[in-house]
């Protein structure tokens, strides 16, 4: 259990700067914290760095970035503070989401530049909600290489990550300041750090059914595809230490994993063109809409479960990604020259199928908005070879969390700020509002980094 003990002494060992959690947010908050001429020490409850950026897809949106020029791509932080907001209702708080849109660019150039990250933009398809190709990722298109460079590049600054360390208690002195942490090991020792500052960067509560069933309870039944380390300790503590929270039902969701491979599969395969069905071979909402809020239309269906349709062209834009290939080695995909053999296939009614496929294709050809609010205007028609993948939805991750300021320092709810405690990624309210519909792609990966780099330089 999360715990906050007051405390009459210094521990032994003290740091200029403690991160809780050796994840994104984690790793790239130690490089600019040891940048800033600060002794950094990082805790992590894993054998080895992973969290939730490892189960990731690593994409991060950044505006006006050198990758985008170079392609002639017309965007800026303002634009793309504006799509955040106009995805999540007007709900963020407008200052945040200022902050992020303008550190996030220069941080993915000071990642490539001195930390020799190779970033490079997804440019051949663009994903739902934003109105610039935005999204820069690593060569595998993948979380795991994100989190395995940055691991490398805090390893070569001469940053200590301790491994295997689970934080469990926060120490403050007599007037409730952070002094230091104690945590675990796995052979139930336990041991204290004391620090000058404290970073949180231990994500959100996904990995916790309790309190996913008490602020998202829509989400209870779902399947976590998020790291169990996600335990909601930096919401804990933040509680008891009377620090301010917003949005905690705001999560991303995603309708679209392999069932029951457990892959995800890239949102790629509707923006292009393709469509979900469900078990009766009929569409059910507007895919389009955004792949976080379709969890919860996918759940809704008979047993959790649809399909997710496309061809072999769109098929050739996913296997850009790691995620993606992996699910067509797993044996997650099923191939077709025609309809009827796709929906005998998928065991679902071949005339609903060629009905909802000849409605679609209609949509293409008329570009009208159908009956469920989606737009097919400027996306081809499938063509056979056809592709289909059974997939689910899921719960990826939590957005809410402690209200922080501009410089990243946890809030109370009186206003005032803690000034050595700060929060990052997932441990922070984000910018996606109250509920899956205000996800924007990328937000989670958005302020991870974004919200770290602030952290570590805010000495």
């Amino acid at each position: 259990m999360s715990s906050v003990e007051q405390i009459d002494r210094v521990p032994e060992v003290v740091v200029d700067c403690l991160i809780i959690g050796a994840g994104a947010a984690g790793l790239v908050a130690a490089l600019s914290a040891v940048e800033n001429g600060e002794s950094v020490l990082v805790l992590e409850r894993d054998g080895v760095p992973q969290g939730s950026t490892a189960l990731s897809a690593g994409l991060i949106p950044a505006a006006r970035t050198r990758w985008q020029v170079a392609l002639g791509i017309d965007d800026s932080p303002a634009r793309f503070a504006t799509d955040i907001m106009h995805k999540a209702h007007d709900q963020p708080d407008a200052a945040l989401v200022n902050l992020v849109t303008t550190t996030i660019g220069p941080t993915l150039e000071w990642l490539a530049d001195r930390h020799q990250l190779p970033f490079s933009l997804v440019d051949n398809f663009s994903y739902p909600g934003h109105s610039a190709l935005r999204m820069h990722g690593l060569p595998s298109r993948a979380g795991r290489e994100l989190i395995d460079r940055l691991r490398a590049a805090a390893e070569a600054a001469g940053i200590d990550i301790l491994c295997n360390a689970h934080a469990t208690t926060l120490l403050v002195d007599l007037t409730r300041r952070i002094v230091g942490v104690r945590f675990t090991r796995p052979d139930g020792t336990t041991d204290e750090i004391g620090c000058r500052r404290l970073i949180l960067a231990c994500s959100g509560y996904g990995g916790n059914p309790a309190l996913v069933a008490r602020h998202i309870p829509g989400m209870a039944s779902a399947t976590y595809f998020g790291h169990i380390g996600n335990q909601g300790d930096a919401l804990t503590w933040g509680e008891q230490l009377g620090a301010a929270t917003r949005h905690l039902g705001g999560h991303q969701g995603h309708g679209s994993v392999a069932h029951p491979a457990g892959i995800l599969i890239s949102w790629a395969t509707i923006t292009e063109g393709g469509f979900q069905v469900n078990a009766k071979g009929e569409r059910f909402s507007n895919e389009a809409s955004g792949y976080s809020e379709q969890a919860a239309n996918v759940l809704a269906q008979p047993d959790g479960i649809a399909w997710t349709m496309f061809d072999a062209r769109i098929a050739g834009i996913a296997a850009q990604f790691e995620d993606f290939r992996n699910a067509v080695a797993h044996g997650a995909m099923l191939e077709a020259d025609d309809v009827a053999s796709l929906a005998a296939a998928m065991r679902v009614p071949a005339d609903v199928l060629a009905a909802t496929c000849a409605d679609v294709n209609e949509a293409k050809a008329q570009q009208h908005i159908d009956r469920f609010g989606r737009s097919f205007a400027g996306v081809p028609q499938l063509a056979p070879p056809y592709r289909a993948v059974r997939v689910t939805g899921a719960l990826f991750h939590t957005q809410g969390g402690l209200v922080i300021d501009d410089r990243a320092r946890v809030m109370r709810t009186d206003g005032t700020v803690f000034d050595n405690l700060f929060a990052a990624g997932g441990a922070a309210c984000g910018v996606s509002g109250a509920d899956a519909s205000g996800y924007l792609s990328g937000n989670g990966l958005l302020t991870a980094v974004a919200l770290g780099r602030v952290a570590g330089l805010a000495r």
